[in-house]
């Protein structure tokens, strides 16, 4: 019988670390970007809580921290897409490049 151990966990936060990675470099969308940003959130948060579990005990400090992370990348995704609305009002597009001429 197959038991699911810290290591699956580990392999599931590579894949979404790297995925996320991927789309940040390659996206020259405003939305891909954040959409890549969250998945690294979500692997660091994937990796939090699997240390928990398998290495801290009872603790739940592992827990808690990912509660912060998740609220930390909702604040982040709220900013990000009300600066996407700005851009696309402006510019009429939120290709990354273009936002440069948004200079202050």
């Amino acid at each position: 019988m197959l038991t699911i151990g810290l290591t699956h966990y580990l392999i599931v936060a590579v894949v979404l670390f790297c995925a996320g990675l991927y789309t940040m470099m390659t996206k020259r969308n405003a939305i891909g970007i954040l959409i890549g940003v969250e998945l690294v959130l979500n692997s660091a948060t994937v990796n939090l809580v699997a240390f928990d579990r398998y290495l801290g005990g009872q603790k739940l400090d592992g827990q808690i921290t990912a509660l912060f992370v998740i609220v930390l990348a909702a604040a982040e995704a709220a900013i990000a897409v009300g600066i996407c609305i700005n851009v696309y009002s402006n510019l009429g597009t939120v290709d990354v490049d273009r936002a440069s001429r948004l200079q202050g």
